[in-house]
């Protein structure tokens, strides 16, 4: 087997560090010994949007955002299945991994961040929920490998009590917010039950021909219109 090659290092702000490696054609982003994406296997990131645009059929000019740039793989289903007249907002909080996109990683990247339906904004993306003037039809959330903070320990919140309110007040009414996890997380699900949206949890293999391991996607709809929260206020299982 080809070993692994350190290719670059990139500094997550508030975290530790990413370690992009290559072993033949493959790519894989690493924290500490935790593979958290590789470019072999991109199913259960590419439904995440999919199954997105299926709740939100008929819509139109809607606006979505996409936590975490990664390798691009919802943001490429995402311009396939959303709407022709629907925005795109992506945030990154790692500039090292907008470096690698525009850079050794372009050729996955394709020519989606040049799209005009897609800004792509550096920051984090729970401030772009709190802070953002205008709402989301869809809220997608592949910031971690599960409803923890693992790139880093600020991202607890967004999965605590008071990021979903958050989350859930910076929808439109009949928006979704969709989580990718590794694996199920029993306590996420009674504190997205408990924010009075209504919640799926579903099972998607990683592989896009229906293979490797099933990882988890919550989608969690907005059923009411909800009023806008701090996104400070929170509380933990």
């Amino acid at each position: 087997m080809l070993p692994w090659i350190e290719l670059d290092r990139a500094k997550v702000p508030g975290g530790g560090e990413f370690v992009l490696r290559q072993r033949g054609t493959e790519f894989t982003i690493f924290a500490g010994t935790i593979g958290l994406m590789g470019s072999r296997m991109s199913g259960s990131e590419e439904a995440l949007a999919s199954l997105a645009a299926e709740r939100l059929a008929g819509r139109t000019r809607q606006r979505w955002l996409i936590g975490g740039l990664g390798m691009g793989f919802t943001l490429r289903a995402a311009l396939k299945v959303a709407p022709p007249d629907t925005e795109l907002v992506v945030v990154e909080l790692v500039p090292g991994v907008i470096k690698w996109a525009r850079g050794v990683l372009a050729e996955i990247h394709g020519d989606s961040l040049d799209d005009p339906r897609v800004q792509l904004r550096e920051g984090d993306v729970g401030s772009a929920m709190s802070g953002d003037t205008q709402k989301f039809d869809a809220i997608l959330l592949d910031v971690d490998n599960g409803p923890e903070g693992l790139s880093r320990p600020a991202n607890d919140r967004l999965y605590s009590h008071g990021g979903i309110a958050a989350a859930k007040a910076a929808l439109r009414p009949g928006g979704v917010v969709a989580v990718w996890s590794v694996a199920p997380d029993a306590k996420f699900t009674t504190r997205l039950q408990q924010s009075g949206m209504a919640v799926e949890e579903l099972r998607v293999r990683a592989g896009t021909t229906g293979r490797g391991a099933r990882h988890v996607i919550w989608m969690a709809t907005n059923r009411t219109p909800a009023a806008r929260q701090a996104f400070g206020s929170s509380r933990r299982n």
